[in-house]
């Protein structure tokens, strides 16, 4: 063989190990994604699934506060039924917005904040929102690092050929949603 003919072959076998190993890549990323997106299901199933019972735990306290309740029990409706990241995002976001009000109205209940029931529901709630959180920062960290191999140069190139897409951040949509919610009686 003639040393011209090694050379390419070499530089073909180094340029398909190299699109091999970006593949792979964007594989991991993609996949760890899609984990973190279920760790965020799993996290939110559970809060959906303990704030019904805060709300009925406060409304046996707080039975003139219906409008907040009938809110609270749209927003997780909505959290529920919501597809895709923006759309997710948007509705837990206003969820965390009704039981921040929600808790607010709390503070004007004293027996209410005494009973051992509603301080396990809120210890719980609060637990569950600390896991939320840390979910939705473990998935925006693994989108950031997808979205930055599908842009950066080569490993773009490598993303259009096998159609690997940027992927939509957990974050917060509204300005409204970044204030303290305000209650009024």
């Amino acid at each position: 063989m003639s040393t011209l003919l090694i050379v390419i072959i070499a530089v073909l076998a180094l340029l398909f190990l190299s699109v091999a190993g970006m593949f792979n890549r964007f594989v991991v990323l993609r996949n760890r994604t899609k984990e973190a997106w279920a760790d965020i299901d799993v996290q939110l199933k559970r809060r959906y699934n303990l704030i019904p019972n805060l709300v009925n735990t406060v409304k046996g306290y707080a039975q003139h506060e219906r409008e907040l309740f009938e809110k609270v029990t749209q927003a997780r409706a909505q959290a529920m039924s919501a597809q895709g990241a923006g759309d997710k995002a948007k509705a837990e976001n206003m969820l965390s917005s009704t039981l921040k009000s929600l808790f607010a109205v709390v503070e004007n209940y004293p027996e209410l904040k005494a009973s051992d029931n509603f301080k396990h529901l809120q210890e719980e709630l609060t637990d569950t929102e600390d896991k939320v959180q840390a979910a939705r920062r473990f998935y925006n960290g693994n989108v950031k690092e997808l979205n930055v191999k599908v842009e950066s140069f080569p490993s773009n190139i490598i993303a259009r050929m096998f159609n690997f897409k940027k992927m939509d951040l957990f974050e917060l949509t509204a300005p409204e949603e970044r204030e303290a919610p305000k209650v009024e009686f």
